[in-house]
């Protein structure tokens, strides 16, 4: 199959529709009618199978996870998705992979209304880049330089699961069959807070999406606002399974450390507090509260009334 048989068949009948798409896939460039009263917030991600996935990742969780991880960077700058484009390095050309890859990508990207509007493939060693662009209102950006002394740390959902499977998947630690299926799933499908950015950009004053682990992306805020944060680790939130895993701080260091969570964390003034809590509960968001940012310029972590030390720090490339 030849490339442009290759993006024929796989990736150029897709269901989402949008008006302001003028030119799609099939020209040298995509034309797109952006709203005046909008700023597009753009996003780049690249997946290498072996570093951002196991090479026996099923192909489908592969197109999940290559526009899941995009989407999630525009959540945390309360954009809606809109549009993306693929550049697809292949080493072969498996068209029962495709079909699979493509389904992943693209049952995705109808939920969220994203219209795959060009890119490019190539053969080499398997590699997925996606960039992907959104629309949030011109004064409502979310950003990561935006936080402010007394303002509440949240997060939202559990953290560590992904790790601990990939811990599974590496021999490190033994799991049943079912708490496999489960912590795997939030490995291979990640789950994007897109609605919750959104909503969010009403209340907060930072927000970051959590790709490199809790505390590596937490650090970002800091050093940007240029803040310190206090964070009772007994409050991070983390699912059962893990718990029910490994001890307290094994536990604990997996969910600060390990990556590929995608869950959204976001600081909050005071005078906000209660109606972002408001509207988390009304959307039936799960969420919690794990510290406040003060004036230390650094990242001071308890349990209780007791220093916490981590035994490793997030996921980082050429470290």
């Amino acid at each position: 199959m030849k490339e442009f048989e290759l993006i024929k068949s796989y990736f150029t009948e897709q269901s989402v529709v949008r008006k302001d798409v003028i030119k799609g896939i099939g020209d040298d460039c995509a034309l797109l009618q952006c709203n005046a009263d909008k700023l597009i917030a753009v996003t780049t991600d690249t997946l290498v199978a072996g570093v951002h996935f196991p090479f026996d990742t099923p192909p489908k969780a592969i197109g999940h996870k290559a526009l899941a991880v995009n989407l999630s960077d525009l959540a945390a700058m309360g954009a809606e998705p809109s549009w993306i484009s693929i550049a697809l390095t292949l080493p072969e050309v498996d068209e029962d992979w495709l079909k699979e890859f493509s389904q992943g990508l693209f049952e995705l990207a109808e939920y969220y209304n994203v219209k795959l509007i060009g890119g490019d493939t190539t053969q080499g060693p398997l590699s997925i880049t996606i960039t992907a662009q959104g629309l949030v209102p011109e004064d409502k950006a979310l950003c990561r330089d935006g936080a402010q002394n007394g303002d509440y740390v949240f997060v939202t959902g559990t953290f560590g699961d992904a790790g601990l499977a990939l811990a599974a998947i590496q021999d490190k630690i033994q799991l049943s069959g079912s708490d496999l299926a489960k912590v795997k799933q939030k490995l291979d499908y990640p789950k994007p807070q897109v609605l919750v950015g959104q909503l969010i950009r009403e209340y907060v004053t930072s927000a970051i999406d959590v790709s490199d682990g809790l505390l590596a992306d937490l650090t970002h805020i800091c050093k940007q606002s240029t803040l310190g944060v206090h964070i009772d680790v007994n409050d991070i939130p983390m699912s059962e399974t893990l718990k029910n895993t490994l001890s307290f701080e094994d536990a604990v260091n997996l969910a600060l450390t390990a990556g590929d969570d995608y869950q959204l964390i976001f600081t909050v003034p005071d005078t906000n507090k209660v109606g972002v809590e408001m509207a988390m509960d009304h959307a039936n968001v799960d969420f919690t509260c794990i510290g406040q940012m003060n004036t230390s310029n650094e990242i001071i972590l308890t349990q209780g009334k007791e220093p916490f030390t981590v035994k490793n720090v997030g996921f980082e490339h050429f470290s």
